[in-house]
């Protein structure tokens, strides 16, 4: 007995990514507020900011195969650009891991109904 697979649904995704980059936003303002001690939870949050912008484009959300292949493509990458970070090496592992949790996410087809702030 096995439940037929839901269908890529390309508008939900890019509501979800508009949603965690609005939250990745709040957390890094929070963190930003916290102070010295909070500044890998900065870097946590502009990675996700980071990843969910390079995601959130119509080409590649369109078909589940297209957003893997985007997904595997900047898991790839040898370095990630972004300004105002506390440590690009703490900043370019967290990009990566989030990128992983997207890649498991897309794969499955789950989770992208979530569209809470914390997850």
């Amino acid at each position: 007995m096995t439940t037929a697979a839901k269908p890529w649904d390309a508008a939900l995704v890019r509501i979800w990514l508009d949603r965690r980059i609005a939250a990745a936003r709040l957390d890094q303002a929070a963190a930003d507020r916290r102070g010295y001690d909070c500044r890998d939870d900065y870097d946590q949050a502009a990675a996700e900011e980071w990843a969910c912008r390079a995601l959130n484009d119509a080409a590649w959300t369109d078909e589940q195969a297209a957003f893997a292949g985007r997904i595997k493509e900047l898991i790839g990458r040898d370095s990630y650009q972004a300004t105002g970070l506390y440590d690009d090496i703490r900043f370019e592992r967290h990009v990566r891991a989030y990128l992983r949790k997207l890649a498991k996410m897309t794969k499955a087809n789950e989770g992208f109904d979530k569209t809470l702030r914390h997850q």
